[in-house]
């Protein structure tokens, strides 16, 4: 998504499906929305129509709550783009303060993110004969970009300096007038001002420049383009994700192998890891294309992958040899969606992906994915990657409706004690059986395992954010948790100490 192109009042309703379910509380309908907000295509929902729901559930919070839930999903989840959205609807709805300022401080972490919340204030802000241009800017938004203008090098500003933006960095500059705190920064905005920033050594600058010259032969290119790989890897200028995002381009290219495990150490370095903040779909969509690369590198790679992602989440506690855990992965067709329109990953890989993370921890698991019907899929506990290319290679196996029940149903009908019950799903659960017979529900089924098994939990991982559950949250061991960050894994860890994720947002320094 970019702009350029807790319990209470709980309530019964029906899905997008027509099942019985259940309404969130403002608060945790916002949380999950947000933070699943990146999604382009929803099976129920319209990208437009989310948009929207976020900005009506902003002003049924506290502002607090909103300008807290920006910083959280910017600095713990990762979004880019949604966090400045409901900065954007905070502003039209509080004033007083400076909590705005403070909240876009921490939020605009990129130079470019200073013109992206520009772009959404005037997507958001049409004026009064209805074009969308921009002229006139909330105090509190200039204040906060303006520390914001602070923050970045001349390098930063001219990486992001474009011209096929609606708002570009001049405009920006003389909409928000950013004080310079000394001579040199003033320099710096003069050379924004008048467009004289100097052009940054980056990698796609590099090979740009070989595309632009002429060879005598193809051979001879080849060459060149993989010199310049190497070069570059050489370097050390080259970031963590543009070398996850390049591993195929490499390979191609036929670089070295000394130059691929150079490149191998970096990605794999647990400190790299951390630093790099990358989603674990990421690694996924690497893993994936590498797979069908026929080089005699590809091999290392993919396990140099594993690795990485393992890494990822080195700290995940909480499932030692006496914690049982079920992990179901929704794969619906519902759930058949990319993530985004450049992306192979779906909806399901992210599901599938966070339970085979789950399963790397645990010492006691049973694992699998439902569609129509459920099914237990043995894999090895290690080979993160492999295993969800493994489950999306089956995944229609098991058919496209969404019989959560039949999780449950399955543990009753075989007397399987579980401490832990995780299902990642979009939580549009119902019974496609339903014509055939009475009715069935996974909140029958759950509180008859409750009855059996008293010490269990569910946790249901909403991916999609739609705003509703299928059991209510004010049930005893009943919990939701949303996104496809490695971070609901901190949440996780919040609920099994006795906390939420409400609070969890509600702890975040402003």
């Amino acid at each position: 998504m970019r702009f350029n192109s807790i319990l209470k009042d709980e309530m019964s309703v029906k899905n997008y499906e027509g099942a019985k379910a259940y309404a969130m509380s403002p608060e945790l309908e916002l949380y999950s929305a947000v933070v699943t907000a990146s999604l382009s295509f929803l099976s129920y929902e319209k990208q437009d129509e989310r948009f929207e729901r976020i900005a009506r559930l902003v002003r049924k919070v506290s502002p607090d709550f909103v300008a807290r839930l920006a910083v959280y999903a910017r600095t713990k989840m990762l979004f880019r783009s949604v966090p400045l959205l409901l900065l954007v609807e905070l502003a039209k709805v509080h004033n007083g303060d400076d909590l705005v300022a403070r909240s876009v401080e921490k939020s605009v972490l990129r130079a470019d993110e200073i013109m992206e919340l520009l772009m959404c204030y005037q997507w958001r802000n049409p004026s009064a004969d209805g074009r969308k241009k921009l002229s006139k800017l909330s105090r509190q938004i200039q204040n906060g970009l303006q520390r914001a203008f602070n923050r970045f090098d001349e390098y930063q500003f001219a990486k992001y300096d474009r011209n096929n933006l609606s708002v570009k960095l001049r405009d920006a500059l003389f909409l928000v007038h950013p004080k310079a705190k000394d001579a040199h920064q003033q320099e710096l905005f003069d050379k924004i001002a008048s467009r004289q920033l100097q052009v940054p050594y980056t990698w796609e600058t590099e090979l740009s420049a070989i595309g632009q010259r002429s060879f005598e032969s193809d051979e001879l290119k080849r060459d060149a383009i993989r010199n310049k790989w190497e070069e570059l890897i050489a370097s050390g200028k080259m970031g963590y994700m543009a070398l996850l995002r390049n591993l195929r381009n490499m390979l191609h290219s036929r670089v070295s192998l000394s130059a691929i495990q150079s490149v191998i150490d970096r990605l794999t370095d647990p400190v790299q890891v951390a630093n790099s903040k990358q989603l674990p779909f990421r690694f996924l969509a690497a893993y994936s294309e590498i797979s069908y690369v026929e080089s005699p590198l590809s091999p290392i790679v993919l396990s140099a992958l594993e690795r990485a992602v393992m890494a990822s989440v080195v700290n995940l506690a909480g499932f030692d040899a006496n914690t049982r855990v079920l992990l179901a992965a929704d794969v619906s067709g519902s759930m058949e969606h990319p993530v985004s329109s450049n992306s192979s990953v779906q909806l399901y890989d992210i599901g599938i992906l966070l339970s085979m993370i789950l399963k790397s921890k645990c010492e006691c698991v049973i694992s699998g994915m439902f569609g129509d019907s459920w099914k237990v899929l043995n894999l090895p506990q290690d080979n993160i990657l492999a295993n969800t290319l493994e489950m999306h290679r089956r995944e229609g196996e098991v058919g496209y409706s969404t019989n959560g029940y039949k999780v449950i149903e399955y543990l009753l009908k075989n007397d399987i004690p579980m401490d832990k019950v995780m299902i990642f799903t979009d939580c549009q659960m119902w019974d496609s059986e339903r014509y055939c017979r009475q009715e069935k529900s996974i909140v029958t089924f759950w509180h008859d395992y409750k009855a059996r098994f008293p010490m269990a939990k569910l946790y249901l991982f909403d991916l999609s954010g739609y705003g509703q559950s299928p059991l209510s949250l004010a049930e005893p061991d009943v919990f939701l948790i949303a996104g496809w960050s490695d971070r609901i894994f901190e949440v996780l860890s919040a609920i099994d100490n006795g906390s939420d994720v409400v609070s969890l947002i509600n702890d975040v320094v402003l």
